[in-house]
């Protein structure tokens, strides 16, 4: 058999959950496509795909070899690559994975340009706040904003953002602007509730990171709610950068505590390996370094 073949229809049928889509993409009939997949299971002599009448999942076996699948074709494609058989510009699909807003505002108005550059290549931007497993939600890469704990994963650093304290003008006209960051224990903050203690704020001090306590009546586990909060007058919010600076420009919202901003956090490029990294994947990587050096607000100009 074509067992690289079979490791592509087996890959695309465990992405798409469907032996009729795999049909689909590659001009074939279900049946041709079932017969291949159960000419893999012979070969391999285990079963990979759990079959019903709904659906198809993979058993622990085919999951262990969607992994050394993948490792393969990309081994493939490196030495496809290395020799000169394979197109000059990169092709096919590469997942990338992003916390909701910053996808959004950061990535999704950039993919266009990747696009134009290289016709044959696909992006599908995979938003989600919650830190995902890469392996398991199929993503090639994602981008991701503060440490990396997970020391399996390879990160590369492609920015930098830290926070900052807003106001609207309405709000400090009713309620004063505070001038160090224990003042806000006497003003109405707005919490974000995703990650890390809430009603902790950090500040950077002449002797290190100085942890304010605050609190308030309104909060939110979503990052433009309490932007818009902050918009409304509602008090005083602790958000990104890269979110404000056109309220700010505009005048809509003040900076407060500029002495005090919090430190910087990494903005980094994190995939699961370096070895077989496809080309089409290091392309999107590639840009995303050129695009953030150029963005004076996240720019990280010059680190590896």
């Amino acid at each position: 058999m074509d067992l690289l073949a079979a490791f592509r229809t087996f890959i695309r049928t465990a992405e798409t959950g469907s032996f009729s889509a795999v049909a689909r993409e590659v001009g074939a009939t279900q049946p041709a496509i079932s017969r291949q997949i159960a000419a893999l299971e012979e070969h391999m002599r285990a079963r990979l795909v759990q079959r019903s009448t709904r659906s198809l999942t993979l058993t622990e076996d085919g999951r262990d070899l969607l992994m050394h699948a993948r490792l393969v074709l990309e081994a493939v494609e490196q030495a496809e690559a290395a020799i000169g058989r394979q197109r000059v510009a990169p092709s096919g699909l590469v997942r990338l994975g992003s916390a909701a807003v910053f996808g959004r505002l950061y990535l999704a108005p950039r993919l266009g340009g990747l696009l134009l550059r290289y016709p044959d290549l696909s992006v599908e931007l995979v938003l989600n706040d919650d830190v995902v497993d890469m392996v398991q939600e199929r993503l090639d890469l994602t981008v991701r904003v503060g440490a990396i704990e997970d020391g399996s994963l390879v990160a590369r650093r492609v920015g930098a953002t830290t926070s900052r304290v807003v106001a609207a003008p309405e709000y400090l006209e009713r309620r004063g602007e505070p001038q160090q960051p224990q003042d806000l224990a006497g003003h109405e903050c707005i919490l974000f509730t995703r990650g890390g203690d809430p009603e902790v704020w950090l500040f950077a001090g002449p002797d290190g990171e100085v942890p304010v306590h605050v609190s308030g009546r309104l909060r939110s586990n979503g990052i433009e709610a309490v932007l818009e909060a902050a918009l409304s007058g509602s008090g005083i919010a602790l958000v990104p950068a890269w979110m404000v600076s056109e309220p700010l420009h505009a005048g809509r919202l003040r900076a407060l505590l500029k002495p005090w901003q919090p430190a910087p956090r990494p903005i980094s490029v994190v995939y699961p390996s370096r070895r077989y990294l496809p080309p089409r994947t290091r392309a999107v990587i590639d840009f995303i370094v050129e695009e953030f050096r150029l963005d004076p607000i996240i720019s990280a100009y010059g680190v590896a």
